[in-house]
């Protein structure tokens, strides 16, 4: 190690140890106050959404008013040692014999809310086992609409979040179901469901209650330009709704 007090020349350590003279006279710049205080608010937002990518932070410290871009939060991402936490993509597989039914959303520019909805089935690993969670999602907004915990894969879960979608928010033209694969993927909700096993349901259904808030009324997603579902959602259904006379 270079001792700069020392009645041997830094040059001369640097020769004995074999290391770069210029490494040795290099000295760490500080790091300024105002980067200290952003990655305060970048520690903040991975604890709250660990899923969230450099990308997904700079917009929300931009909502927030901070003047900063993506590298300047990847390089205080990195400072920091954190990374975004995600599941790996991959496909499911039909079922033998399954009905395949007709894929309507070739060519379908999808704009508006309650046009489309579709659904997804996950499961959430428990301390012994695990449940199954059915979600209904409108595509245009990525709003969760209805979700519902089950333990046991039957139809009667997934009926009665279809009920209370259409309950809450009437009837869509075309509700989409996957035959198959991840629906939506980085938009889907399956980041969540891998990032702690839950002790048992009723605590696996307060935490979900919390992430679907945030998911609905802050979550940020790239295709929707930064917006949140609830955003988007309401914003477009106003939108197209008739002014009173």
């Amino acid at each position: 190690m270079i001792n700069r007090g020392s009645e041997v020349s830094v040059k001369r350590q640097a020769e004995l140890l074999d290391v770069s003279r210029a490494s040795a006279y290099y000295r760490p710049r500080p790091i300024s106050a105002q980067d200290l205080k952003l990655m305060r608010r970048i520690d903040e937002l991975h604890l709250e959404a660990p899923f969230y990518g450099s990308r997904k932070i700079a917009a929300q410290l931009q909502r927030e008013g901070h003047d900063i871009g993506r590298r300047h939060v990847r390089t205080l991402m990195r400072q920091m040692g954190i990374e975004a936490l995600y599941r790996k993509p991959r496909t499911s597989i039909p079922a033998r014999g399954a009905m395949i039914y007709p894929y309507l959303l070739d060519n379908l520019v999808i704009d508006r809310p309650n046009q489309v909805w579709s659904s997804d089935l996950t499961y959430l690993p428990m301390a012994h086992g695990f449940m199954y969670l059915m979600a209904i999602l409108d595509v245009a907004s990525r709003k969760v609409l209805a979700w519902r915990l089950s333990n046991t894969l039957t139809t009667h879960f997934c009926v009665e979040a279809l009920e209370e979608a259409m309950r809450k928010y009437g009837r869509p033209e075309i509700f989409n179901t996957d035959q198959g694969s991840q629906f939506t993927s980085d938009d889907w909700i399956t980041p969540l469901v891998y990032l702690r096993a839950y002790a048992n349901g009723t605590e696996a259904r307060e935490s979900l209650k919390i992430y679907f808030r945030f998911y609905n009324a802050r979550r940020l997603h790239e295709n929707l330009n930064y917006s949140t579902p609830d955003e988007v959602y309401y914003g477009q259904l106003a939108a197209s709704t008739p002014a009173a006379a």
